[in-house]
């Protein structure tokens, strides 16, 4: 797969077949897990991830946003800041900045710009979500991973979150798993369909939903599985 610069790359495909799997493996999430091991290569920039990056170094560039909403037990303002706190930035006027960057970058600003010293945990839902998405770009990342970003989340919540999503694809590249097939269509410019942790089919968003080549990837697209 070749994920191209400023789109949104939808991975689809039923429960288990490896998308977030290979999600967590673009900023080395999996190096976690016990007993782990690649075969292949992940490229950035034409390097190999796994051999040309400190992992610090490499999640600076590759920012990832979960499943559940995740922020941090606190306040709004020291949740957005922890990132680039971590990679030296001290002066509070220039973290002052970021944090007013990334919340209008992630559509909140306008919601919390008086309360950013109040518990991140007493917003809504949706709102945290989004939180997370600003605190993921606000070490400036290349590449911005998804996780199911709304599986949780109700269906007006769903609709900011995907214009917000379609906003940062204009300084972003963005990766995103979902299980949301309508999601995938709306947002992605290209989708990738799995199955049984291989990539059966991986081409144009509109090509993979009107005129999918893989009888697997038609039988899901029509529900015939899931």
């Amino acid at each position: 797969m070749q994920i191209d610069h400023l789109e949104i790359t939808a991975l689809i495909g039923p429960s288990g077949c490896g998308k977030s799997t290979l999600l967590k493996t673009i900023n080395r999430m999996n190096d976690l897990i016990d007993g782990f091991h690649i075969k292949g290569k992940v490229e950035l920039d034409g390097k190999n991830i796994y051999e040309s990056f400190d992992v610090n170094q490499l999640r600076k560039r590759v920012g990832m946003v979960f499943q559940k909403p995740n922020p941090f037990p606190m306040s709004i303002y020291d949740n957005i800041v922890f990132g680039p706190k971590t990679h030296g930035v001290k002066a509070k006027d220039e973290l002052d900045e970021i944090v007013e960057k990334s919340l209008k970058r992630a559509a909140l600003f306008d919601r919390v710009k008086d309360k950013l010293h109040k518990p991140a945990l007493a917003l809504s839902g949706g709102e945290q979500q989004r939180l997370c998405i600003a605190r993921a770009i606000a070490i400036n990342p290349e590449v911005l991973l998804l996780d199911e970003p709304t599986s949780a989340l109700d269906p007006i919540a769903t609709e900011k979150i995907e214009e917000t999503v379609l906003e940062l694809k204009k300084r972003y590249t963005i990766i995103i798993v979902t299980h949301n097939m309508q999601q995938a269509k709306r947002i992605s410019d290209k989708t990738a369909f799995f199955l049984l942790g291989k990539l059966t089919e991986f081409a144009p968003t509109e090509q993979i939903f009107n005129q999918p080549v893989d009888k697997a990837t038609r039988a899901y697209i029509k529900g015939k599985f899931g």
